[in-house]
């Protein structure tokens, strides 16, 4: 495979501040507010055969993330639509990658962010599957993490906030190291919580578990499976799930807008089957979001 140039170094167009400019020109002061404080949030969304799944649904988390730290974008949610549409027709894409992020900027440096003024752009690129598929395909090796997801009272858990990565990178950068493909996260009680990157489903006896995103996001692609599921007759659980039932579930996939359905194989000391569930339930996602399974 050809190496892929910079993310500083492509051809093409990104929205900024309302407006299509050339993909080397999108550029930040160093004194940005969100580079020194993460006043920043973001959305990770997938265009399949030219239309974005699910876009009025990221359109509007980002800007309730903007809220839950405090600044609100000028921008509607039709706004945001129509720019991340605009986005991927001016640079040609069918099947793509598209990162919407907003970000308090230059116009005052210092903790508070008062008189700082909100600004969004958005990126457009090819990116295959987020996993290796050969790996994927048998299911992928997780650590566990040695940091946790934080409790709801000490930080906006429910943003999809640029500073709450710090904790999900340092985790997937301990995987990579141990020669993992990603991490398993624990939140502040010790509870099962998600990957670095997208949520956590198990299986047992038919039916599927999923732990209670109390202290992180309730994904989209995490609600859209569950859909699924419950299509299918499957009795979905959404509970507090403790390390010490792990060893009794049977299959263990992840879901996320990068990751969609991924298969895991292995989760520190305990293994799982890439079994007919969790295939069932990843052709179904596949079949949806390219519109070969219809609507629910």
């Amino acid at each position: 495979m050809a190496e892929q140039p910079n993310f500083d170094d492509r051809d093409g167009w990104i929205w900024f501040d309302g407006k299509l400019v050339p993909w080397r020109e999108a550029n930040v002061h160093v004194l940005t507010h969100a580079l020194h404080y993460a006043s920043s949030v973001f959305e990770g969304q997938r265009a399949y055969g030219g239309t974005i799944f699910k876009l009025s649904e990221h359109s509007a988390r980002l800007r309730n993330s903007a809220s839950l730290l405090g600044f609100d974008l000028p921008w509607s949610v039709e706004e945001i639509d129509a720019a991340c549409n605009e986005v991927l027709k001016a640079n040609d894409l069918v099947d793509a990658y598209l990162r919407p992020v907003a970000w308090r900027g230059s116009e005052k440096m210092g903790v508070s962010p008062t008189g700082t003024k909100p600004h969004m752009a958005i990126a457009a690129w090819e990116w295959g599957k987020y996993f290796d598929p050969e790996i994927a395909a048998k299911g992928i090796r997780l650590n566990i993490a040695p940091w946790r997801r934080p409790a709801p009272y000490t930080a906006p858990v429910h943003s999809k906030a640029a500073g709450l990565y710090m904790i999900c990178t340092l985790s997937r950068q301990h995987a990579e190291a141990n020669g993992f493909d990603d991490a398993l996260m624990f939140d502040w009680r010790g509870q099962v919580a998600e990957a670095t990157g997208a949520n956590a489903f198990f299986i047992r006896d038919g039916a599927l578990h999923t732990p209670t995103p109390d202290c992180f996001l309730d994904g989209i692609t995490r609600r859209t499976v569950m859909d699924l599921a419950r299509r299918r007759g499957v009795e979905v659980v959404e509970r507090a799930i403790w390390p010490e039932e792990l060893e009794s579930f049977e299959q263990f996939f992840l879901t996320g807008s990068a990751a969609e359905v991924t298969f895991v194989g292995s989760a520190g000391p305990w293994n799982f089957e890439v079994g007919d569930l969790s295939r069932q339930l990843a052709k179904d996602y596949d079949d949806f979001v390219n519109q070969r399974l219809v609507n629910a």
